[in-house]
């Protein structure tokens, strides 16, 4: 049997809401058949992406706190800051 961390366990669960929500939105775009709802559905989803994106990092970094160092750390977290900063840049 193969022993899944919690953190592990908890990164899969968040992923798998986003994704459910990600293809439940699609759907009320499809069905609206509304350019501005879907516009606006759309809008919603942009934030929840990177909400999901630091948890998920924040949980994976917590889980293997005690196997990386202080400056591994450090280098994936400022590497979700430049994600989302880029994501600001036009």
């Amino acid at each position: 049997m193969v022993y899944v961390t919690s953190a592990l366990l908890y990164m899969v669960l968040i992923r798998l809401l986003s994704g459910s929500l990600e293809v439940t939105v699609a759907g009320l775009m499809y069905k609206t058949h509304d350019l501005e709802k879907a516009l606006a559905l759309n809008s919603m989803l942009a934030l929840v992406g990177p909400c999901v994106l630091i948890i998920t990092t924040g949980l994976g970094v917590a889980g293997l706190g005690d196997k990386i160092s202080f400056q591994k750390m450090i280098c994936i977290f400022s590497g979700v800051l430049l994600i989302l900063l880029s994501l600001k840049m036009k």
